[in-house]
């Protein structure tokens, strides 16, 4: 059986790591290579970069730290920010990242996410879907932040997503984003059962229990989360034995890593 995964999300600008709700309101939570290389040790399964206001801003991804965070992981590391072209994937793969997110620009120029997965194969190739519920079961996508409405469908978009090439998909609901009052459990219970790539949660944990929930009742395969962990709410280690405790699979935590100090020695 597939372990689920635990992800933390280190949510970038003017490079510091930050958090706020629905984008706004940040919060400054540290370096991002330092809290990378510490995630690394604490048992993350993936590490998810996303540099918030690159397509905003009309301006690249920070490559230099990038190629800083990808040196200090052992870990799948994915990128995401900015990203409108083949030349900005191979540049960032080549940086290290393992996988590369894109969101408004699949949505704007959905050619690319078939390109890229020719290019580096599907796995490489993460659609990141921003929603915000417009009714009873059913959410429109957003863009830019989540700050410009599309009119898409957002299930419809998630199948489309799947048809072109996306290897997985990083499904985030702007209504809970930085709330800690839990995923949106209809929304990706409804994504998983239309597609058959991996879905990521995104958007509301704030306990081990939401975790779960994410798991069990949105049919997850992997959850990302920011603040819980970036406040020290609650440990990675804390996650996985309370979703172990329940029957959930997960890779264990290396117990010796954890002792390791930031330099790599015990």
């Amino acid at each position: 059986m597939l372990t689920k995964r635990l992800i933390p999300c280190l949510d970038v600008k003017d490079g510091r790591v930050v958090k706020g709700q629905q984008f706004i309101n940040l919060k400054d939570h540290g370096d991002p290579v330092e809290m990378a290389r510490a995630y690394n040790q604490a048992g993350a399964d993936e590490l998810v970069f996303l540099d918030i206001t690159a397509t905003r801003e009309k301006r690249e991804i920070m490559r230099e730290m990038v190629l800083q965070v990808a040196a200090c992981l052992f870990i799948p590391f994915t990128v995401g920010g900015g990203i409108t072209s083949i030349e900005d994937f191979r540049s960032l793969i080549a940086a290290g990242a393992d996988k590369i997110s894109i969101n408004s620009a699949a949505v704007c120029t959905p050619g690319l996410i078939s390109r890229a997965a020719a290019k580096f194969g599907s796995q490489a190739v993460v659609v990141a879907i921003d929603g915000r519920r417009r009714g009873s079961g059913s959410w429109e996508v957003l863009i830019s932040g989540g700050t410009e409405e599309t009119g898409l469908e957002l299930v419809d978009w998630a199948r489309e997503a799947q048809d072109r090439g996306a290897g997985e998909l990083l499904l985030t609901s702007m209504d809970r984003d930085g709330s800690r009052d839990g995923y949106d459990l209809e929304m990706l219970k409804a994504v998983n059962q239309a597609v058959s790539i991996p879905v990521i949660a995104s958007g509301g944990a704030g306990s081990p229990e939401h975790l779960y929930q994410a798991f069990t009742e949105g049919e997850a395969d992997a959850a990302l989360a920011a603040s819980i962990w970036h406040q020290d709410s609650y440990s990675i280690k804390e996650g996985k034995e309370y979703l172990a405790e329940r029957g959930i699979p997960v890779r264990p935590v290396d117990e010796e890593l954890l002792e390791e100090d930031n330099d790599g020695r015990k």
